[in-house]
């Protein structure tokens, strides 16, 4: 369980609070406006009505004892900038900050942030490979290159064994496991038999996997 710090109730900061609450850390959630923070009293550990940008305020909240700080403030960017700014002044251990468009990123990371997510962009990026694709089910970037696909198994491979299809010689492509009904298997042999009732687990590049499958 982690202490957080979650400051922004907005849409996306009110989601970030139903996550942590589920995983069972303690938030405490801040938000300017009074019926954000009275909507979001359910699903964070306390919350309190304040302003980020107030050097003296956030000091009261000894920042420094959170174990992450997330700014998700939506639709002002100074504010978002500043108290970033601030939480690393005062002692925050590590900053997640949102940015809501391109060209931000770089300024909060300038700024204090550790790392910055991007919600909009990082979704479309997931949706456009997502649903541009007959075969990939799911998929989680590693870098600007390597991600792990979830797909599903061409016809032509089914009843054949991994040794068989051979992917990883051919495009660089390495089998991690096999999900069936929701339960993944990570115990992958080169006799293993790739069912049509099965998912792959699949870690390579995008332009190796749209080979393999001719996606």
């Amino acid at each position: 369980m982690k202490s957080v710090l979650l400051i922004g109730l907005g849409r996306f900061g009110k989601h970030i609070a139903i996550q942590l609450n589920r995983l069972g850390h303690e938030v405490l959630g801040i938000d300017h406006n009074e019926e954000k923070v009275n909507d979001a009293m359910d699903i964070v550990t306390d919350a309190q009505i304040g302003d980020s940008t107030n050097e003296a305020f956030l000091r009261s909240l000894g920042v420094g004892n959170f174990d992450i700080c997330f700014v998700t403030i939506s639709n002002d960017f100074q504010s978002s900038l500043e108290t970033t700014c601030l939480l690393k002044d005062l002692g925050a251990k590590f900053v997640v900050a949102r940015a809501e468009r391109d060209g931000q990123e770089r300024f909060l990371l300038r700024n204090g942030a550790d790392k910055v997510v991007y919600p909009e962009k990082q979704v479309a990026t997931w949706a456009a490979i997502r649903y541009s694709s007959d075969h990939i089910l799911d998929y989680i970037e590693l870098d600007s290159k390597h991600s792990l696909y979830e797909v599903s198994i061409p016809d032509a491979w089914v009843g054949k064994t991994v040794v068989q299809l051979d992917i990883r010689r051919k495009y660089n492509l390495t089998i991690i496991g096999l999900k069936k009904n929701g339960e993944m298997d990570f115990l992958v042999k080169p006799d293993t038999v790739l069912a049509k009732d099965v998912t792959l687990l699949v870690l390579g590049e995008y332009k190796a996997l749209q080979k393999c499958f001719r996606l």
